[in-house]
């Protein structure tokens, strides 16, 4: 019997990361804060058990408030409440709400501080965003915690990005995400059996697979799935990321699938970007990329923070990992392989919707570029690894 485009990327999939989809999910997309934070909120207050949350940015704002007192409210209520924050990401959170959490019994742990004993550690950071409630509910994607988030990116003041609800068997994978972090900060790790969620019911038509990758120097399983991903690729590959700062043997295979026929687009942030360094590195790369047919786009109203891959109308990647070597090299990392028609669907629908929004960037026009541009790319090259 032939197999179809989804069987076959599970096969391979399955075969070359050794992780297995979980079968009976069910995935809401969640477009910005407006639609983002209400549902994160909502899943917080709801809480009967526990709640695990592991952010890489927790700043300022209404909103920063807003989840402080919904997890104390929660912790005061008799949740066992965990929170990790990343020690360099989150570094502006205020300390009064560090210590609203701390007085309701939140139990907050930072992930790899800052200290003169372990320099080395400074570079390798926990990019993840995790939110798991009851063990049942959980939530991933590109999202921090902080009022650049929140509205509708109706202007440079509210970011775009997109948010995953998921409940099904693959929270079990969010979780361990958070455990593998946990762990590192020091602290217990068994769970009594009954404080545990019973066996996940199938509660939709989702194929998820999850993979975490920890902080290092050099290729990680992140690293490998979009290797696989675009050379599964027959039709369609878009890429939606805040920040694209591929290697050359990516930008090779990248290519290489243009040279096969297909249609290859990518969006990034324009005018609005919150690392021009990071931009910059990228942009070295556009002239061979434009030459090999690589469709790229700069979105113009906002920070453009999503990460997402769809492929061939199959298949999605989502998470916290971006299109550049610090997600696919040094940080920890989570991200989530969807197989479901309706989910790619929406997500294509939106990439085409960001498109009109965004302005293309011309092979002619960029050979043209100026001289500033040139030299402020040659200056940031030695530093690609690190964006």
């Amino acid at each position: 019997m032939t197999e179809t485009a989804g069987e076959t990327v599970q096969r391979v999939l399955e075969n070359m990361l050794g992780i297995p989809f979980t079968e009976g999910n069910r995935v809401d997309v969640l477009r910005n804060g407006n639609e983002i934070f209400p549902a994160m909120l909502e899943a917080i207050g709801a809480a009967q058990s526990r709640i695990e949350l592991l952010t890489f940015i927790y700043w300022t704002g209404d909103i920063a408030q807003r989840f402080a007192r919904a997890l104390a409210d929660r912790a005061r209520a008799g949740v066992d409440v965990k929170v990790i924050l990343d020690a360099v990401g989150a570094s502006e959170m205020s300390e009064a709400l560090l210590q609203m959490l701390r007085d309701a019994g939140v139990d907050v742990q930072w992930f790899r501080p800052v200290t003169r004993w372990n320099p080395w550690q400074i570079d390798n950071r926990t990019h993840r965003k995790v939110l798991v409630v009851d063990g049942l509910v959980g939530f991933t994607g590109g999202v921090g915690i902080a009022e650049e988030w929140e509205g509708d990116a109706r202007n440079e003041h509210e970011w775009r990005d997109t948010h995953f609800r998921i409940i099904g068997p693959a929270v079990q994978g969010l979780q361990g995400a958070f455990y593998g972090n946990w762990a590192e900060t020091g602290q217990r790790l068994y769970q009594a059996p009954e404080n545990l969620p019973a066996h996940h019911e199938a509660v939709g038509e989702a194929r998820i697979q999850v993979l975490r990758t920890t902080a290092s120097t050099g290729w990680s399983d992140i690293a490998t799935l979009v290797e696989l991903l675009i050379g599964l690729s027959r039709q369609r590959l878009r890429v939606s990321t805040a920040y694209f700062v591929p290697d050359e043997h990516t930008i090779g295979n990248l290519k290489e699938a243009v040279a096969r026929g297909v249609e290859v687009d990518v969006i990034m942030p324009g005018a609005h970007t919150d690392q021009r360094v990071s931009q910059l590195a990228g942009e070295a790369e556009f002239l061979s990329l434009l030459k090999g047919g690589v469709r790229l786009w700069k979105y113009q109203p906002t920070m453009l923070h999503t990460k997402v891959m769809t492929i061939d109308a199959t298949v999605a990647c989502v998470g916290s990992a971006n299109f550049n070597q610090r997600s696919m090299r040094k940080d920890d990392e989570i991200a989530a392989v969807i197989l479901d028609a309706a989910v790619v669907r929406t997500l294509d629908r939106h990439f085409e919707a960001d498109l009109q929004r965004s302005e293309p960037i011309g092979l002619e026009a960029w050979r043209q570029r100026g001289r500033l541009q040139r030299l402020l790319e040659a200056v940031v090259t030695p530093l690609k690894g690190q964006t």
